[in-house]
């Protein structure tokens, strides 16, 4: 059984990861998923913390009271938290997913009462859970070192690669992309400097919840675009850029060479880890000059296009499936 609940709460890169793992999960002859979601939380709370605190005690009582009685109704083998909870009145093995472990390395860009909440509560899903999920191995190392994740009971499963987008079309490459969140850990900010350091450049587009950062000269908000707006964002795009220093995976970077879009990332494990050599992975003081090369040499876009689309093929939503199946394995066998 799989706590869909994420899915529902906007087009973000957890909501992305539970619906293509259910897809590729109940694709299967094998394997039965039933998919249970929580309907009474409030909109994402954000600055508000009356409405931040009024979610997280809905969480909690979903994963309390709500989660075990409806694991007891399916007769559930097990139980799969695609962000670290945990369910004590659960009669089933539970497994969780750490996607990141960003508020422990960054943790200047993290709410601190936020901060110490989910080092609590992610501290202690992980102690009990039978099996741990990480999308990277980078993921995997932060979990077994922040998180005391036992390496035994840790399973790798990367992504496969994004949403399913549809056909875009032809079109011509002409703005510089970002797509995503505008939280501090994602560095919008550092983008847009390095942008402006571009003097003229190509337009920057901030496709996502960073749209809200628009306005400069240059810089055009497309907010919460469809999966259909998305491909033609990315099919219009000389480069998805993406700043943030720091990802569990790094979903936009994969989804975007799986149809050539040329990707510039900053470097970190995470990013490496997903890219190899099919993309431009920089240090922070290099995005602008980076931007400006590949926004001048046509023949670097179509080397990157090219290896992109053989990296991402290496990526997949089933294989993604068949690793969590062996986590739910390792968690019944505990």
């Amino acid at each position: 059984m799989i706590d869909v609940s994420y899915s529902g709460r906007g087009r973000t890169g957890t909501g992305v990861y539970v619906e293509e793992l259910v897809r590729a999960l109940a694709a299967r002859k094998d394997t039965e998923v039933v998919c249970v979601r929580q309907r009474r939380r409030l909109r994402a709370g954000g600055a508000n913390r009356l409405r931040s605190a009024a979610n997280l005690a809905l969480d909690s009582a979903w994963a309390r009271f709500g989660l075990p009685r409806a694991a007891r109704l399916a007769g559930a083998d097990v139980l799969h938290h695609p962000l670290p909870a945990h369910s004590p009145g659960a009669r089933c093995p539970q497994v969780v997913t750490v996607h990141d472990v960003a508020y422990e390395r960054h943790p200047e860009e993290f709410d601190r009462a936020w901060r110490a909440v989910a080092r609590r509560e992610h501290r202690a899903a992980v102690a009990r859970t039978g099996a741990v999920v990480c999308p990277s191995r980078a993921t995997a190392h932060d979990a077994e070192e922040l998180l005391d994740a036992d390496p035994a009971r840790t399973v790798v499963a990367h992504h496969g690669p994004g949403q399913a987008l549809p056909p875009a079309g032809p079109a011509e490459r002409g703005h510089l992309l970002y797509l995503g969140s505008d939280e501090p850990r994602k560095r919008v900010g550092s983008l847009l400097e390095a942008h402006a350091a571009l003097g003229g450049g190509p337009e920057l587009v901030l496709a996502g919840d960073a749209a809200r950062q628009a306005g400069a000269p240059g810089v055009r908000g497309e907010p919460d675009p469809s999966p259909q707006r998305v491909a033609e964002l990315l099919a219009g795009s000389l480069a998805l850029v993406h700043p943030a220093p720091l990802e569990g995976f790094g979903l936009t970077l994969l989804e975007a060479m799986a149809t050539g879009t040329p990707v510039v990332a900053l470097r970190s494990a995470s990013s490496q880890e997903v890219c190899g050599d099919a993309a431009l992975l920089v240090e922070p003081g290099e995005l602008a000059g980076v931007l400006r090369r590949v926004a001048e040499d046509a023949e670097l876009r179509e080397r990157l296009a090219a290896a992109g689309r053989e990296r991402a093929a290496l990526f997949s939503w089933e294989s993604s499936a068949e690793r969590h199946l062996d986590a739910y394995r390792l968690a019944v066998g505990r």
